[in-house]
């Protein structure tokens, strides 16, 4: 199949494509490189440097004839959207109608769009399911759930399929120090650095860590399965910020101490998923446990450092 994938220089973006050409798939990239790198993309890929807002858009998509758009392209900072809620919401929320557009106008089959945790808000009970009402409390969170509204809508009016899939805290190879599960790569980068980790907080604050493989799986199954439906994609599990910095610690057996620093108000305490649904509707599960992602994405950034 021709498939589109918008952000795939970036994290989750070049880990998909990287899974999708290994599939013999004829794969497409658009990224602005604004926070993606050129080292991240894969040769065999087609590759555009735009920006998603961007008209021109357009024509790319009648030029390539897409069957699937895979939507990763996003401000993903929730730091960022709280400095600037314009920049966040052109990007996610106006880039998204852009790229919507381009796939009514071109006869694209089906979207599939990376959504998050951070469409719920503080969670009503534990683990969260697709369910729970959304209340965001960051401007990331709410142009994320935002753009989700406008696909069902694109769906009825122009026979677009969709799946919309949305993440928990992401880690693993290619991640830098923005977004949900950014402390991992953040606590990396200090523990190789034999520096002290700084943490908010006590440190029992609690999230559902995925390992990036995992998502990307749960991507490719969106292909075939669970058109017209929104899906949590985490483990169903949750780890402290403390005890996964013990994780980490032991697998790199160096001497680094934390740091307590206050607790930031737009943090959310707890959070994990219930994945049930993804499970039966989407023919997916998790595969990797936190230590075994934990243990493959540092001997990565070893590599790099050494």
């Amino acid at each position: 199949m021709k498939i589109l994938v918008t952000g795939g220089a970036g994290f989750i973006g070049s880990n998909l494509v990287d899974k999708l050409i290994s599939l013999y798939h004829d794969v497409v990239v658009i990224d602005d490189l604004s926070t993606g790198r050129v080292e991240n993309l894969n040769s065999e890929a087609k590759f555009y440097k735009m920006d998603i807002c961007d008209k021109d858009i357009l024509e790319v998509f009648k030029k390539e004839k897409f069957d699937i758009v895979y939507h990763m392209a996003a401000q993903i900072d929730i730091q960022k959207s709280i400095k600037d809620p314009i920049n966040d919401a052109m990007i996610n929320i106006i880039g998204t109608i852009n790229i919507l557009e381009a796939c009514r106008k071109s006869n694209v089959n089906k979207i599939i769009y990376s959504s998050t945790a951070a469409a719920y808000g503080n969670p009503n009970y534990l683990g969260i399911d697709e369910e729970h009402y959304k209340e965001p409390i960051s401007f990331y969170g709410s142009s994320k759930l935002s753009s989700e509204y406008y696909i069902p809508v694109y769906s009825r009016l122009y026979d677009l399929d969709y799946t919309i899939l949305r993440y928990s805290n992401v880690y693993g190879i290619r991640q830098d120090k923005n977004g949900e599960g950014g402390v991992v790569s953040i606590f990396l980068e200090n523990i190789m650095n034999y520096k002290d980790v700084t943490i908010f907080g006590d440190g029992s604050a609690t999230r559902d860590y995925i390992y990036v493989e995992d998502v990307v799986n749960a991507n490719i199954n969106s292909i075939e399965y669970g058109n017209g439906e929104v899906f949590n994609i985490g483990t169903g599990k949750y780890t402290s910020v403390i005890e996964l910095f013990g994780i980490m610690k032991n697998i790199a057996n160096k001497n680094i101490d934390v740091v307590f620093e206050d607790e930031r108000l737009e943090d959310i305490k707890d959070s994990y998923f219930e994945i049930n649904k993804s499970l039966s509707m989407l023919n997916w599960k998790p595969e990797f446990c936190l230590e075994y992602g934990l243990r493959k994405t540092m001997e990565y950034y070893e590599s790099k450092y050494i």
